[in-house]
């Protein structure tokens, strides 16, 4: 029996949240989803995930929610965590941080561990992310071998480092954080999936996400910029996977960008 898994990449703000109720029913129809997955650490106005925003993505058939280093950025959204456990932020943050950075899920189909880490490169010097995802794939090897990690992280190094570290024991690396999705989609011969960056579903006449003049000015002036959300070119990035729900390998992988960028000859 297969586990068919959507993730949807980093939801910047309401225009990511419209794409995602413009284009969710369709997704879940033509994949024939089991398990839908979203990084939402941008949706809240580009900075974490408050409850509105949460129970938005969790009525139209989100089933887990992922984060990253900006789930921190407003205090509704921690507050949200201690008492939403499908709200997750990275595990790898010190021990004692609120929150949860895994969550088992059940389906009809059977059961699909989550985990969600931190890269450090370029970015806060937390716990070891390789470390501990070892210590958590052992805690879900007693329940299911379907396996994703959601790794929010800047280098691209550091996420190929974690596919080869963790080459056939989890179904799924689905790299997040940079906002730009990357083409190297790929199943390992030992039946891991991995793509470096799904990608920003959100507005792309932006700086990831970030109205253009703040984005710019931040590098011309290396200032901080008021963030604002920009609005124009909102395009959904996403990954599908078919999972074979015993050997917790993928056997499929699909990468979704929608609607598709418009080239100019």
């Amino acid at each position: 029996m297969d586990i068919n898994i959507l993730f949807i990449g980093d939801i910047i703000g309401k225009p990511g949240l419209e794409m995602v109720q413009t284009w969710l029913p369709g997704l879940k129809s033509k994949y024939k989803t089991d398990v839908i997955i979203a990084n939402g650490e941008n949706i809240s106005d580009g900075k974490g995930a408050t409850e509105v925003e949460a129970k938005i993505l969790f009525d139209l058939g989100v089933d887990v929610i992922t984060g990253g280093n900006h789930t921190w950025d407003k205090h509704q959204s921690q507050e949200y965590m201690k008492t939403e456990p499908r709200v997750l932020r990275p595990q790898n943050y010190p021990l004692g941080t609120y929150g949860k950075g895994n969550y088992l899920l059940e389906t009809k189909k059977g059961k699909v561990g989550i985990l969600n880490l931190q890269g450090r490169t370029f970015m806060f010097p937390i716990d070891c992310p390789f470390r501990c995802a070892e210590a958590f794939i052992k805690k879900f090897k007693s329940d299911t071998n379907v396996i994703l990690i959601d790794f929010h992280a800047e280098a691209t190094a550091e996420k190929n480092a974690m596919l080869n570290y963790l080459d056939g024991k989890v179904s799924a690396i689905v790299g997040t954080h940079t906002h730009v999705q990357t083409s190297d989609e790929r199943i390992s011969e030992n039946g891991t999936a991995y793509i470096t960056d799904v990608g920003m579903t959100g507005p792309y006449d932006s700086v990831i996400g970030m109205k253009i003049e703040a984005g710019v000015n931040r590098f011309l002036y290396q200032t901080p910029q008021k963030y604002q959300t920009a609005e124009g070119n909102v395009h959904l990035c996403g990954l599908f996977l078919k999972i074979d729900k015993e050997t917790g390998n993928t056997i499929e992988i699909d990468r979704i960008l929608l609607p598709d960028f418009i080239k100019k000859m």
